[in-house]
């Protein structure tokens, strides 16, 4: 269990973030289509899964218009927005915003992916939500870096994400 902060009030997550080296837990989330995307999708590509309570935020529109920009040159590499949002409004908010170059999924049907990433917030004012975090998993599939932002009204570290995901994309 991760000890983070909500505006200084302590709240807790389910579990940790997966391990640096260990192979990325598999996952079913809802596309703005509502398909089942997986991590699978993304196969051959690194993926940053920048993962936050709502893409409806303050501190979560920063964090997904610098991944957004950063994006656009990626090449072999994905930006992963994953919140609990529904499609229809990660998609108002990215139409909104003009973020072209990142894929958004929701786990509004997939309540293990919190679990098994040990981001879901079990207690406070947020509890069912996401925690603020980043992975990064490499084109194979494994875990090559890790955030578990401890205040969740900060930003990411998104520079040290980034070089994170352009190491695994080369």
């Amino acid at each position: 269990m991760a000890r983070i902060t909500f505006k200084g009030q302590t709240i807790h997550t389910a579990g940790e973030l997966p391990r640096v080296g260990a192979p990325a837990p598999a996952f079913k989330l809802a596309a703005a289509d509502l398909s089942d995307v997986g991590l699978e999708k993304f196969a051959g590509k690194a993926a940053a899964l920048n993962i936050v309570p709502s893409l409806d935020t303050s501190v979560c529109a920063l964090s997904a218009r610098r991944f957004n920009a950063e994006a656009a040159a990626l090449k072999d590499a994905v930006i992963v927005n994953i919140s609990a949002d529904l499609p229809f409004a990660q998609k108002r908010f990215c139409d909104a915003e003009k973020l072209a170059h990142v894929h958004n999924l929701s786990v509004f049907r997939s309540p293990a992916f919190g679990r098994d990433y040990g981001v879901v917030i079990t207690d406070g004012p947020l509890a069912g939500l996401l925690s603020r975090a980043v992975i990064v998993v490499d084109r194979r599939g494994i875990v090559v870096y890790t955030e578990q932002v401890p205040e969740i009204a900060q930003e990411p570290d998104c520079a040290a994400a980034l070089a994170a995901l352009h190491r695994a994309a080369t």
